[in-house]
């Protein structure tokens, strides 16, 4: 018997965004006049819903439960997913059910919207410094209740939750329409992040980093993987910077990102404290060459308008109980500008995660690095271990749970691959439009930022690439680089090939030395 729920939404009868589909074939369903045609009336369904349609699949016009096999089933989404693309909106949510005679599923099918710009941020500071708690507070509008209540919409595994601690990037949304900022009751609602999504007409992702030391290794995937437009580093105001706050910046600023800094937890401590904190972190940022900019007392146009171009570095004095500082850290995610726009290059993502999804398959998810995709667009998938890649197709594009018809660059998305299982699809891997070399070894010119001797010819740290991190073998041209010097290598990945191309900015780390570089040539 189909469930109650389902038998109700059949036997409503006659609905302008209620269609019912026994099921579509390839051959008669896409044919030139039909597929338009059915696009047609997708799209007033979902216009009648006021974007939002839903498709009942194996279920015959008079309300007959018939059920359709796996085959027609598969075959009979293919099929929408054409017709959505063509109607210029989305597949949403596909509720499966299996009864007697085969499957009967629910499809909901959304206006896409979401066309707006979107910039991505990047947080990052010391373990307990408020991030999670700070971006928590920013997509709910809510005061956080002093024991970091609002980041508990961030860190999705239990034993994250329990600790107080996060220990793999979490990730964030909240939109503007015009000069109101569109913000969530429950973050952790899928229906509510993708109505952020489709109403906004300026979207903020936030990549949520690690800022416990063991899962620096994390932080760095966060920073350098994700395609960010701006960095933000949060320094408790009872705690004051810390040598984890000096490596987060030193990664921000080797990559060359725009960042801002946050006082957090004002409400902790007395004003002369706050003062305190904010001429220690002026001095840390005027000793690594940037100029420090107190929002407090200069206001946020010229943090508008010289932050982008790296010269100065903002620093707002926050507190999430209080809600000090928030309006400031509205504005000014509301005016920055994106930093970068590579739509009209050649599509590139690489791979951060992976899962598996009923009825959907495998998803590969991250940030799109240039160019565009769009739903039954073919790609390269690779390198594999062997240095292959492989095409294939992708099935439906999401970003932040709602489904979108094409994702673009600095869009954070998960891709559904047709015909691929979970365990051929690893980080570290790209999708791209074009077949890359894969490349197991390349010259780089380096910088030494911390390490207690010389690195000599053999020297083996991980290097972090993009979403890869793989333990190389190093040979310095000089035959060895000091703390502090340049100098070209040559770097050899010890166990696999990756996509790597010039220009790439990567950090390397063995233990407590750590460096950063820049690939000069591919080999």
């Amino acid at each position: 018997m189909p469930p109650s729920h389902l038998v109700e939404l059949v036997n409503e009868g006659e609905h302008d965004n209620l269609e019912f589909k026994e099921r579509l074939e390839r051959d008669t369903h896409l044919e030139q006049g039909r597929l338009q045609s059915l696009a047609a009336q997708m799209r007033h369904r979902v216009l009648s819903g006021d974007g939002i349609a839903h498709y009942v699949v194996g279920v015959t016009d008079d309300g007959g439960f018939e059920g359709i096999d796996d085959e027609s089933f598969e075959e009979t989404m293919e099929v929408l997913n054409v017709v959505a693309a063509e109607a210029e909106v989305a597949l949403d949510d596909v509720e499966t059910h299996d009864l007697e005679g085969g499957k009967v599923a629910v499809v909901t099918v959304r206006d896409t919207g979401g066309d707006g710009e979107h910039i991505v941020v990047g947080t990052a500071g010391h373990v307990d410094h408020g991030k999670s708690t700070l971006v928590g507070t920013l997509v709910t509008g809510e005061a956080d209740d002093g024991d970091g209540g609002t980041r508990t919409f961030l860190d999705v595994q239990p034993h994250e939750v329990e600790r107080g601690l996060s220990a793999d990037l979490s990730y964030g949304v909240y939109g503007f329409n015009d000069d109101e900022p569109r913000r969530m009751n429950n973050p952790l609602s899928k229906r509510e992040k993708s109505d952020v999504v489709r109403k906004s007409n300026r979207l903020v992702s936030f990549v949520d980093t690690v800022g416990h030391e063991p899962w620096l290794r994390t932080t760095i995937r966060g920073i350098l993987g994700q395609k960010l437009d701006y960095g933000l580093v949060t320094v408790a105001a009872d705690d004051g910077p810390t040598q984890v706050t000096r490596e987060h910046l030193g990664v921000l600023f080797a990559t060359d990102l725009p960042t801002m800094t946050a006082i957090t937890k004002t409400d902790m401590v007395s004003e002369e404290r706050v003062e305190e904190v904010e001429e220690e972190v002026q001095q840390l940022l005027k000793s690594v060459g940037k100029i420090p900019h107190s929002v407090e007392s200069h206001g946020v146009e010229t943090a508008v308008e010289e932050m982008p171009e790296g010269h100065i570095v903002p620093v707002v004095r926050t507190s999430a109980v209080t809600m000090e500082g928030f309006d400031v850290l509205d504005e000014l995610l509301r005016r920055l500008p994106k930093t970068y726009d590579d739509v009209d290059d050649d599509f590139e993502m690489y791979v951060d995660r992976t899962y598996q999804v009923t009825g959907v398959g495998t998803v590969a998810s991250g940030t799109v690095k240039s160019g565009s995709i769009e739903a039954g667009d073919e790609v390269y998938l690779g390198p594999t271990h062997d240095g292959e890649y492989h095409r294939v197709e992708v099935r439906s594009i999401e970003m932040h749970y709602h489904r979108v018809d094409k994702a673009r660059s600095g869009n954070i998305v998960g891709i559904a691959l047709k015909d691929v299982d979970d365990f051929d699809v690893e980080r570290g891997m790209v999708l791209t439009s074009t077949e890359p070399e894969a490349v197991r070894e390349f010259e780089a010119e380096i910088m030494v930022l911390n390490h207690p001797t010389r690195i000599r010819e053999g020297y083996e740290p991980v290097v972090h690439l993009e979403t890869a991190s793989e333990a190389a073998v190093f040979q310095p041209d000089d035959g060895y680089v000091l703390p502090g010097e340049r100098d070209t290598v040559k770097v050899q990945f010890k166990f696999r090939p990756y996509r790597v191309e010039e220009g790439q900015t990567f950090v390397f780390r063995e233990g407590k030395s750590k460096g950063v570089g820049t690939v000069t040539k591919t080999l």
